[in-house]
């Protein structure tokens, strides 16, 4: 099991000293920047864990997608928080399939936290999920290739162990969060 300290394995194809991040936080900042994430990226920060965080790390004057897609394959670990309209974000599906990518091709560790959505209505693309890529089939009538790689990757990331926040009946965010920094990863 790899904790989110470690450091990069001898397998992995980035050389040792590449991962300028511990932890890349994928999230819709609409559903959870201000709460769940606010409060993952700073109980990181806390235990010595560098998190790349949007609104906190982007430099200024440069362009957003590619800073980005950079501080992803920068990253040993990605967190990937899917909420409710996560799906609804052709940016954050851009991200994940970038994440998912980097999984492979990097030996990048991905873990999903499911933050009050059901994780198998992700797997499945059910409900909401359903619903946000029939809206992305219609406004992408002519990139259906790209539709099909968001669907990909999402399902990918909700086949992988992680974490299931809950309204109720867990224990509530704190001890999710302190699950994922204190604790070993799922793997």
């Amino acid at each position: 099991m790899a904790s989110l300290k470690s450091s990069p394995s001898s397998s992995s194809s980035v050389p040792p000293g590449r991962w300028k991040n511990d932890v890349f936080l994928s999230f819709r900042g609409e559903d959870t920047r201000n709460n769940f994430v606010d409060h993952l990226y700073s109980a990181l920060l806390q235990k010595g864990i560098h998190a790349f965080k949007d609104d906190e790390k982007l430099d200024k004057g440069k362009p957003v997608s590619t800073e980005l897609l950079k501080a992803i394959e920068e990253s040993r670990f990605s967190v990937v928080v899917i909420s409710k309209t996560y799906a609804d974000s052709s940016w954050c599906l851009d991200e994940l399939v970038k994440i998912m990518e980097c999984q492979v091709h990097m030996g990048q560790m991905v873990l999903p936290v499911f933050y009050h959505v059901d994780p198998s209505h992700v797997r499945g693309q059910k409900r909401d999920f359903d619903t946000a890529f029939q809206q992305h089939e219609d406004t992408f009538k002519g990139e259906m290739e790209k539709v099909n790689k968001w669907r990909k990757a999402l399902a990918a990331a909700a086949n992988l162990s992680g974490w299931h926040v809950t309204e109720t009946g867990n224990g509530g965010e704190s001890a999710i969060i302190k699950e994922i920094h204190y604790k070993k990863s799922p793997y």
